[in-house]
């Protein structure tokens, strides 16, 4: 079945932002120590398309028995912007992928789903120029299972015409709970995670489009 819609997730697929926003966590516990710093980061990693106020109202519970208000929350998540926001607009593409986007955008449907802010990813596509090349880029609050099911229903698309491009754990989720198709766009963070899984991988979007293609699904 040819593939006619693609899900992108954003960081570690369509940019190499990923480090960007583990730096940025890092940096906003490490006046509490080294341990509690090196543990974000590394839940941070295990957890990575999860949003930005989940993983906060987690640490705040966990190191400080804190049941944050959404006051502190929203203070938190923009300390957390301002000190990424610009790191991710220039960060570099993965390879290949604005080509990739280019070349395939007005033969195929495509939406960005991630777990950064809505806002906040709106703004990032527009200043790297690529949010022309999607009907829609859609992030937090909503968690990526939402989005997935909202996009179906809401563009009447067929599951199995669907591919979903992630890095992530919550990205394989929402593709497995909405029976999508899925790829793993490996990279250094991920390698442990993704051990045992056995679909199909890519590096940069050559090889994506590569393995689509010997697979008669372009």
């Amino acid at each position: 079945m040819i593939i006619k819609n693609i899900f992108f997730d954003f960081d570690g697929v369509i940019a190499e932002s990923v480090n960007a926003k583990t730096e940025a966590f890092r940096e906003m516990y490490q006046s509490y120590g080294n341990d509690i710093s090196e543990e974000v980061v590394q839940y941070h990693l295990r957890n990575g398309g999860v949003s930005r106020f989940e993983k906060f109202k987690y640490w705040q519970k966990k190191y400080f028995n804190e049941n944050v208000s959404e006051v502190k929350l929203l203070k938190l998540a923009e300390r957390f912007s301002e000190l990424v926001l610009d790191k991710v607009v220039n960060a570099d593409e993965v390879k290949g992928s604005t080509d990739f986007i280019k070349k395939y955008y007005d033969k195929l449907n495509f939406w960005v789903i991630t777990g950064t802010p809505t806002t906040e990813i709106k703004i990032i596509a527009e200043k790297r120029g690529l949010d022309k090349y999607f009907l829609g880029v859609h992030g937090s609050p909503e968690n990526k299972r939402y989005w997935t099911e909202y996009l179906i229903e809401k563009f009447n698309l067929k599951r199995e015409e669907t591919l979903f491009l992630g890095d992530a754990t919550t990205d394989q989720d929402a593709a497995s709970y909405s029976n999508l198709k899925f790829a793993l766009r490996e990279n250094n963070e991920n390698k442990l995670l993704f051990k045992e899984y056995e679909g199909m991988r890519f590096s940069n979007f050559e090889e994506l489009e590569n393995n689509l293609l010997s697979n008669k699904l372009l």
